[in-house]
């Protein structure tokens, strides 16, 4: 049997789910698993699969997310490796070359085991019903087409190292050509890559929130937010001013040497020839300082005016870097307007990209600060009501531990609900829609419990409209033995513990586990089928602890006597039999009256032997044993045997 290690957890093999049949006899539907709560992950296999809602997984996508950002800001930083000198040339940073290219290197390090852990990683089902977490899919070749047919190539696509491949590779072997071309297809492909990885931050982001329930409830954190966009925003667009400030110094160089073509060559602008002969003797006769500075009107440089008359594309990599950051925020906070562009297309186009950014985030910045603000109002009492708890549970100085199981229920709540009451939406439905919202929400999961799957379809819609969704955290006490039962709950996912210690004689323990599609809280089902109506509710028989995360369907006693009162089907025979086999009170029972019957007859019989030795020791004398040769050897033997006994004794 193969074996899947999920989480530490132990995972039955696929191939036979087909074949496995649950508690009621009934094969398992699929590949489909329930979350890592199931007794299914109790068999293992040896490759590891993750949990997409697991410790390790969410830790990873917090990491990935920092890698993402870091990548974000190094990329555009490959537009300042050219540097423009005075003597009229071209020449790249060779330690910016390399500082970049080793970052750059172990940023995309992190896309590759993005990929391999998103081939490892189960997803929730499509078909799984809407309340709680879903069921996982967990087969690797399913996870494996579904990946390969989804974000695969995008992944693939965004870990490729392209400006790696292209400063240390491409663009040397085409230096003889045009220096435009090569820094043309860094620009768009750097751009590319770039675009593609900012639009797979947004599910990343997306996935992180809706793991750990953290939202941006508050004004300030959306300011913050937006500022960071700003801030991106202004890095990269400093950065393309940069390398189009240097393209446009380039085509004026070129402008000048098309002037002089029988002195000028192309390869005259690469730094590397400056120390050719006819270089040097093209670049003293030649005017092109003067033609292609600032203070000359021969070329028009437009918006790009500024690196000319500042010296930006000479200057150290830190000094251009912080003026093109200002330069950046400045244009795209004002929306363009302080930009007096030339007649040249492409910066037109840059111009009026700046302002739609500038429009755009301007835009992005009012409505999300109004999304706020409503969102602020609307959860404002839930805000305040997690306040308030804080602040109680710090006055009445709870113990730590306390204050952790407290948080962890509430986080786990959002995960399990994203923050919905979900019977406060049903409130305001018709009852035709409410029962039919309820059916969607709840027929799948009860019927996975065998006491409901026996019933007609009448009874399960009566059921599935008084069905409350219960949640609990690992540790929580559900019931405690002798405390009045106020509700059964029917498990959807999740194990606890269930014992008692009423046997009926000291010492006596009895546990066992209760996992998906079973219940607890069953002395009220007992209770409710009592003709004799009885206000007083009976007491458990067991305590019941949860052991992981529990997703549950609550019946309370009220709407559980409602539907015993009403539908009589409840008490068949069958029905009763089904409920008695799966209750873990009858279980017990069982076993003890079972044991009991056994120690009775144990005793019976040893003392129906006592008593046999004692008549035959008695009607047949020693003395008769040893002179009569008329007994038989059978009697014989037994009298002996009785008297070495009795002799013991």
């Amino acid at each position: 049997m193969r074996i899947y290690t999920i989480n530490g957890k132990r995972t039955p093999d696929l191939r036979l789910m087909g074949t496995m049949k649950d508690s009621t006899g009934k094969p398992f539907g699929g590949r489909v698993l329930s979350r890592v709560f199931s007794e299914d992950y109790d068999m293992v296999e040896k490759i590891v699969v993750l949990d997409p809602r697991g410790t390790f997984v969410d830790r990873w996508n917090k990491i990935f997310l920092l890698a993402c950002l870091i990548s974000l800001f190094v990329d555009p930083l490959f537009f300042y490796l050219p540097v423009a000198y005075e003597e009229a040339c071209i020449d790249v940073s060779v330690s910016l070359e390399v500082t970049l290219t080793v970052i750059r290197s172990l940023v995309d390090a992190f896309y590759i085991v993005q990929i391999v852990v998103r081939f490892r990683t189960a997803y929730v089902a499509q078909s799984s019903p809407v309340f709680g977490r879903g069921d996982l899919v967990i087969d690797p070749s399913k996870i494996a087409s579904r990946y390969l047919h989804k974000d695969f190539w995008l992944h693939l696509i965004a870990a490729v190292p392209l400006p790696q491949v292209l400063i240390w590779a491409a663009i040397p072997s085409i230096r003889d050509l045009e220096m435009t071309v090569s820094s043309v297809v860094l620009r768009f492909l750097i751009i590319f890559q770039y675009l593609l990885r900012l639009y797979l931050i947004f599910p990343l982001s997306y996935q992180i929130v809706m793991a750990n329930g953290i939202v941006m409830e508050t004004a300030w954190v959306g300011a913050a937010y937006n500022l960071m966009l700003y801030m991106l925003a202004s890095h990269v667009l400093g950065s393309c001013w940069y390398i189009l400030s240097l393209q446009r110094q380039h085509e004026c160089w070129e402008k000048v040497c098309s002037l002089q073509q029988q002195d000028c060559k192309e390869w005259f602008f690469y730094c590397r020839a400056v120390n050719e002969t006819s270089r040097n003797a093209w670049f003293k006769n030649s005017n092109i300082s003067i033609l292609c500075g600032a203070s000359n009107d021969f070329f028009q440089f437009g918006i790009y005016f500024d690196a000319l008359t500042v010296g930006v594309t000479a200057t150290s990599f830190l000094n251009k870097y912080y003026y093109c950051l200002w330069w950046g925020l400045k244009n795209l906070s004002s929306l363009g307007k302080n930009l007096f562009t030339s007649t040249h297309i492409g910066e037109i186009n840059f111009a009026v990209i700046i302002a739609i950014l500038g429009l755009v985030f301007f835009a992005l910045l009012i409505g999300n600060m109004q999304m706020y603000l409503q969102s602020t109002k609307v959860r404002l009492e839930e805000w305040s009501r997690r306040t308030d708890a804080e602040e109680w549970m710090r006055y009445r100085q709870l113990p730590h531990s306390l204050k952790q199981r407290v948080r962890r229920y509430e986080q786990y709540k959002w995960v399990a609900t994203r923050g919905v009451d979900g019977e406060a939406v049903l409130k305001g439905l018709p009852m035709d829609l409410r029962r039919a919202f309820k059916r969607h929400l709840c027929l799948d999961l009860v019927r996975q419990v065998p006491l409901f799957d026996q019933m007609d379809e009448r009874m399960l819609d009566a059921i599935c409209e008084r069905l409350k969704p219960y949640l609990c955290t690992p540790g929580t006490c559900l019931v405690r033995e002798c405390d009045p039962v106020i509700e059964m709950l029917f498990i959807v996912r999740g194990r606890l513990n269930s014992y008692t210690t009423n046997g009926g004689r000291t010492g006596f323990f009895n546990s066992c586990c209760i996992g998906a599609g079973e219940f607890c809280g069953e002395e009220l089902l007992t209770w409710a089928l009592d003709p004799r109506p009885n206000v007083v509710l009976p007491s458990s028989t067991r305590t019941v602890e949860a052991i992981t995360e529990v997703e549950a369907f609550a019946l309370i006693s009220e709407d559980l006597k409602f539907v015993a009162a009403q539908f009589r089907r409840l008490h068949s025979k069958q029905i009763r039999h089904t409920f008695r086999f799966y209750s873990h009170q009858w279980r017990t029972w069982a076993a003890c009256f079972i044991q009991a019957a056994w120690f009775r007859y144990k005793r019976n019989k040893e003392a129906a032997e006592l008593e046999k030795r004692e008549i035959l020791k008695t009607s047949v004398p020693k003395s008769a044993v040893e002179e009569s040769t008329s007994l038989p050897p059978t009697l014989l033997r037994v009298y002996h045997i009785c008297s070495k006994t009795s002799g013991k004794h």
